[in-house]
């Protein structure tokens, strides 16, 4: 494995500063060695005192070469010493400045969402749930406590707070409020818990998606007030059974949780008296639309309807799961939903 270059942890121009720094005590150590009887240790303590300004006596009796050698490192050394001092706080200051203009700006943009996802937890999993969504062009943000998962985040140009999703403080920082769902995908499955706990504490209203390591943890997350728990090892078994018995099929499933598919876009939304769905049947909803698939309808008691018939009403609360154009969509969605049902 290499190791990191010293550009890694030095800027090009600090590195120069510091190798002038020491090249000028190595001279005058050096220099107060040769002209007068002086160990290192004396030479060295009165170079350092010298280029300091502190003004102690002088270790021994200088002669005159000696005293125009010190002239000279006071001349050239004194500068060199406040011009590394002056780089270096400028490099501290201004490495704090730009990390607080960008902690302030990154607090402000998640500031303005609403009804967005909060992601915690930032590991493989968390890596391809942040991949989607940005592909989705969903708005979502990051919440991680692992540095050097934070600065792999940032990276990619993730809304990134650090911290412990767990901490009321943290998830009001994400603006857990009015966020629209949050997804618990951390590593430990009691963390996952605690996660749940806070969030539902805060905004009950929230949508919960926990994973879960331990099947029987599942439980314990419903119980903690999570909606949907997932375990990734179920649903990677289910999957290989599926590509085994039914290739195509899995390769179907795939197209859809794709989201768009060239023209068609598969959503969901939910029937109510606003949007002039709810009464409606399954017919009347895609009658107006050219190019429509009506996928399922989650009841509002919780079952699901597959592959619903034509006559199948859709009440208030129901959930449609529907493929169509997005010019479908709206359509299906516009309030004015008599006509329709004429």
């Amino acid at each position: 494995m290499r190791r990191p270059s010293l550009n890694a942890y030095l800027p090009q121009r600090l590195q120069i500063v510091l190798l002038v720094f020491f090249g000028v005590i190595a001279v005058g150590t050096a220099g107060y060695m040769l002209l007068t009887d002086m160990g290192f240790v004396d030479a060295l303590y009165q170079t350092v005192t010298t280029l300091s300004t502190v003004g102690f006596r002088e270790v021994t009796e200088f002669d005159t070469r000696t005293k125009l050698f010190t002239v000279a490192l006071i001349l050239f050394g004194v500068g060199t010493v406040l011009y590394t001092l002056t780089q270096i706080m400028e490099l501290a200051l201004e490495g704090d400045l730009r990390s607080r203009f960008y902690q302030r700006r990154i607090a402000m943009r998640i500031e303005q969402l609403e009804n967005h996802y909060v992601l915690c937890g930032f590991g493989r999993v968390g890596h391809e749930i942040a991949r989607e969504l940005r592909e989705r062009g969903v708005d979502f943000v990051i919440i991680e406590q692992t540095p050097e998962e934070v600065d792999r985040a940032r990276a990619f140009g993730y809304l990134v707070i650090a911290g412990d999703a767990s901490d009321e403080r943290i998830l009001n920082e994400a603006n857990i409020n009015r966020a629209r769902c949050l997804l618990a995908a951390s590593d430990s499955d009691s963390g996952n818990t605690y996660i749940t706990l806070t969030a539902k504490s805060i905004n009950p209203n929230c949508f919960v998606v926990a994973r879960v390591g331990y099947p029987h943890n599942e439980e314990k997350l419903r119980l903690a007030g999570a909606d949907r728990v997932l375990s990734l090892y179920s649903l990677g078994g289910r999957r290989m059974v599926l590509t085994a018995l039914q290739p195509l099929a899995a390769d179907f499933m795939d197209t859809l949780a794709s989201g768009r598919h060239g023209d068609l876009i598969l959503t969901e939304f939910e029937a109510n008296s606003e949007n002039g769905i709810a009464g409606l049947t399954v017919g009347q909803l895609i009658a107006g639309a050219s190019n429509a698939t009506l996928l399922g309808i989650r009841h509002r008691k919780g079952d699901l309807e597959v592959g619903p018939r034509n006559d199948s009403v859709l009440h208030d609360g129901d959930v449609a799961i529907v493929l169509a154009e997005e010019a479908d969509i709206a359509a299906m969605l516009a309030p004015a939903a008599e006509p329709r049902r004429q």
